[in-house]
């Protein structure tokens, strides 16, 4: 069976989610939450893609973005990961997939969807029982968000 064609616009919104192999852990220590997130400041200047709210789970990543040219997400995702397999396959000395298959992407059309898409990332500690408040989660955008809306009020 053939692979769907992903749907990437140019300013147009993607909810991306990335799972770990059999959705084992794809995170292991808090180097490797830092590392991920280091390289994803550095794929996201390159690219120049937006990103609008992350949540770094221990078994998967969800990333709420807007690219400027559609060929750019999947070059981001694919090299991020790429680098990230690297860093933990040398650091645990271990080798094949960290990641389950292809990236995962939803297109978000409604400016309101985008509100609530950022509200289920940002919110994904607290449903796995991780946290009770997401100010508590340091590997999601929440803070960043929250404060950021506190301030514009």
């Amino acid at each position: 069976m053939p692979r769907r064609t992903r749907i990437h616009l140019s300013g147009l919104p993607l909810h991306i989610v990335q799972r770990g192999h059999n959705r084992d852990a794809c995170f292991f220590g808090e180097d490797d939450y830092l590392a991920y997130r280091h390289w994803l400041g550095e794929a996201l200047k390159s690219t120049g893609v937006r990103l609008h709210s992350h949540v770094l789970m221990t078994n998967h990543v969800h990333l709420l973005l807007t690219p400027l040219s559609p060929e750019t997400v999947a070059r981001m995702v694919i090299s991020l990961a790429r680098r990230y397999v690297q860093h933990i396959n040398r650091t645990y000395r271990r080798t094949g997939t960290l990641w389950d298959g292809r990236y995962k992407s939803s297109v978000v059309e409604a400016d309101s969807y985008l509100l609530l898409c950022q509200r289920h990332i940002e919110l994904n500690p607290v449903r796995a029982g991780m946290v009770a408040d997401p100010a508590h989660y340091r590997w999601s955008s929440y803070r960043a968000t929250a404060w950021d809306s506190l301030i514009r009020c």
